[in-house]
């Protein structure tokens, strides 16, 4: 396991899983909210973050934490590892909310306490008939990658645990 790519809705905990999994193996670790976006809220233009990105995907070894459909891929091309944390929706929803008013380290802002974005919850909400079907296929579609599909916070510590 040396490039690495944890996905999953928003809200999952790709993130906190990414960091321990950084902690534990010590794999540089990039957040794809940081290579995305800047700290006062714009996005930067996409030939900027695929130049981003795929200097990233350049090196020897990384995690890379983020769904990002549109280059989701480009790294599962450049990678030997998939996390797929496959979590409900109530999950998911419930980690964002729990994150916000919090300084992240994968993110270039700190969401407000109240701070909501309807078009995000019900990207979430949708998140399992949208994006998750073609998620499970993955261990098919790619025979000659590891792919590690959770479906509770419990099995992902568990996994954790045992490196």
């Amino acid at each position: 396991m040396k490039k690495v790519i944890v996905i999953g809705c928003p809200g999952s905990g790709k993130s906190t899983f990414a960091r321990a999994l950084h902690a534990k193996t010590g794999l540089p670790l990039y957040h794809l909210d940081m290579l995305y976006w800047n700290p006062d809220r714009t996005t930067v233009g996409r030939a900027v973050f695929l130049e981003r990105l795929n200097a990233v995907l350049r090196t020897d070894a990384w995690i890379i934490d983020g769904h990002y459909g549109s280059t989701l891929e480009l790294r599962l091309r450049a990678c030997d590892t998939v996390f797929f944390l496959d979590y409900p929706a109530a999950v998911c929803l419930n980690g964002v909310r729990e994150r916000r008013g919090k300084p992240r380290d994968d993110l270039p802002w700190t969401e407000a306490t109240d701070e909501e974005d309807a078009e995000f919850l019900a990207f979430i909400r949708d998140f399992s008939v949208q994006s998750r079907p073609q998620l499970l296929k993955l261990p098919e579609q790619y025979p000659d990658k590891t792919v590690h599909i959770f479906t509770d916070r419990r099995e992902a510590d568990l996994f954790l645990s045992g490196l």
